[in-house]
């Protein structure tokens, strides 16, 4: 009780100074006036440290520092240091959240309860029903219709068809399922706690659905069967645990993400979800050692095994600790580096199930290129932008350099660019392919013929020119995403262009000299000419020169500007002169 009295009187002390300090400063600088005794005693009691402290620690209450605490200047941590300090925060803060968990758990049942009791807990139920009564309607409405359209044009067999039978209606299901649930009224903390549990349902339905389409053909046998549709190298037996794991990992992963995303919608402190998901994480990193460890393997010494097991758990243990402590950026890095090789191995096979040799030349090769290349693009540039938004929610806090950042982000997006850039050059490659294998098909038409030469002439050149330019431009946008000044570059380029054009004037030459060549129509792919010295059956080009096949076999590689006049001897008709010698005796007539 007196050391209430004596905050009591502190406080009430602190108010008269506040008050009349003013006056006691002004009396203070007087010269010759000598403070009173009250504020002497003032004095002291301000002096005194645990005064001092209260008063302080006190909110609302400023006091008027003599002399500025010094500020303490930290030393420039290292780029390992600040990660270790970062995981050390994010571990201590683990602990501390340990017994608020449970309370947490029961507030927002608390909040999810009260929800309900105040729109009826029978109205929800009929909500919930009715969401799923109208997503399970479009999905069998949908999957009726598709066997049945199937079973009428007898194209079940096609393993293609069989998967889009068996993944669209539940797409169907996704849709109808989300917009019922949109369209219908839920209570705030009720809709934000069944969201993610719907969303993580539909997503592990997809995937499922994906793996059985996949693995159920090598399950029963046709994959060894049919070599054409071979897509997965695997016994019926791994075929079928690899489908069993699958369907257990998807499931406990689409749990546990939907867990953490309710968490987050329903307020959860940030320390009480890490927990609870390093938790979670446990159950994860259990199924995928005991996956390692059970999983069919080909024959190998027993020695090897247990090496690669042991590495394979090591590296999974680690990625769990990473998780843990809250460094993102290298949990999905790992992730990447442990899952997306054999992710894009089984995407390249599982698409070839998808393409239609039976379908029109053109439309095959654009569509195969589209499957094969696209869905390496699709998988690598999701997998760069998840772990840029990693990288920018969890990295920034522990890496504040900006020039790192720069690249790091810069190295994502040439990745994506580098994958666009290929998918375009396979796209016009293989369609550049197909023409020329099109004129090179034995034609009775003189113009058919003619124009077929001329495409097999210009075609390499344009695709020579193609790989150049793609190359040449994506080159440039990688350099802009990792802050390189490409503007600068290309002017100094050019300079640089025009000096080496001045040194080089005959390569310049050479190349000028093919491109009229090739307007003036002066040659085409088969053709005899001659010129010069040079003869020959023109083979091929290159953007500086061509190939003629002597007659006697000798290939003479000849620069566009050394041809000058060009004799074409296959293009319409040629008169030959020739004397034949005859003795005198011989019967002209004959």
């Amino acid at each position: 009780m007196g050391a209430g009295v004596g905050r009591v009187t502190a406080v009430f002390i602190f108010f008269l100074q506040l008050i009349f300090a003013p006056a006691a400063f002004s009396a203070a600088q007087e010269p010759g006036a000598a403070p009173p005794a009250k504020v002497q005693q003032l004095f002291q009691l301000l002096d005194d440290p645990e005064v001092r402290h209260w008063i302080e620690t006190r909110p609302g209450i400023e006091t008027r520092q003599a002399s500025p605490a010094p500020v303490a200047v930290t030393p420039p941590q290292s780029f390992a240091s600040r990660w270790i300090a970062e995981a050390r925060r994010h571990l201590t803060a683990l602990l501390n959240a340990a017994p608020r968990v449970l309370p947490e758990w029961q507030a927002a049942r608390d909040r999810v309860s009260g929800d309900m009791q105040s729109q009826g807990r029978l109205p929800i139920i009929w909500a919930f029903a009715l969401v799923l009564l109208i997503g399970y309607g479009a999905e069998f409405l949908l999957r009726r219709l598709l066997r049945r359209s199937a079973s009428r044009n007898n194209a079940q067999s096609g393993s293609g068809l069989a998967a889009f039978v068996r993944i669209a209606p539940l797409i169907a299901f996704a849709i109808a399922a989300i917009a019922a649930f949109v369209t219908a009224d839920w209570p705030s903390n009720l809709g934000a706690a069944v969201a993610p549990l719907l969303i993580a349902w539909i997503v592990a339905r997809l995937l499922i659905a994906i793996a059985s389409a996949v693995l159920t053909p090598a399950i029963s046998g046709r994959a060894a069967t049919d070599q054409a549709r071979s897509y997965v190298s695997l016994t019926p037996h791994s075929a079928r645990y690899w489908l069993r794991r699958s369907v257990l990992f998807i499931c406990t992963v689409a749990f546990v993400w939907a867990i953490g995303d309710m968490m987050r919608a329903l307020a959860f402190p940030e320390d009480v979800r890490n927990l609870t998901g390093a938790v979670l994480g446990l159950v994860v990193l259990g199924l995928a050692i005991d996956t390692t460890l059970r999983r069919p393997v080909a024959e190998m010494a027993p020695a090897r095994r247990i090496l690669r097991n042991a590495l394979i758990v090591s590296f999974l243990i680690l990625l769990w600790f990473f998780w843990v402590a809250g460094v993102e950026v290298l949990f999905w890095l790992g992730v990447y580096v442990l899952g997306l090789p054999p992710l894009l191995r089984f995407t390249s096979a599982a698409t070839r199930t998808m393409l239609d040799a039976a379908a029109a030349e053109d439309f095959r090769v654009l569509r195969n290129v589209l499957i094969e290349r696209g869905a390496r693009l699709v998988i690598i540039a999701l997998a760069a932008v998840w772990l840029a938004m990693a990288f920018r929610i969890n990295g920034a806090q522990m890496m504040q350099d900006d020039a790192f950042n720069r690249i790091f982000r810069g190295v994502l997006a040439g990745i994506v660019i580098l994958l666009a850039a290929d998918l375009v050059w396979q796209l016009a490659k293989e369609s550049i392919n197909v023409r020329m294998a099109r004129a090179s098909l034995t034609v009775q038409d003189s113009a058919e013929l003619a124009r077929n030469t001329r495409l097999r002439t210009l075609l390499p050149i344009l695709r020579n020119f193609l790989a150049a330019f793609i190359a040449v431009v994506a080159g440039m946008m990688v350099l802009s995403g990792l802050g390189v000044e490409v503007g600068p570059l290309i002017a100094g380029a050019g300079v640089f262009g025009v000096a080496i054009g001045f040194g080089s004037q005959t390569l310049v030459k050479d190349i000028l000299s093919g491109v009229f060549y090739m307007m003036d129509d002066a040659f085409r792919v088969g053709e005899y000419i001659q010129s010069g010295s040079y003869k020959g059956t023109v083979e091929s080009f290159s953007i500086r020169s061509v190939k003629l096949r002597h007659h006697r076999g000798p290939v003479f590689t000849v620069p566009f500007g050394s041809l000058g006049a060009v004799q074409n001897m296959s293009r319409d008709w040629v008169i030959d002169k020739f004397m034949i010698n005859v003795s005198y005796d011989a019967d002209v007539a004959k």
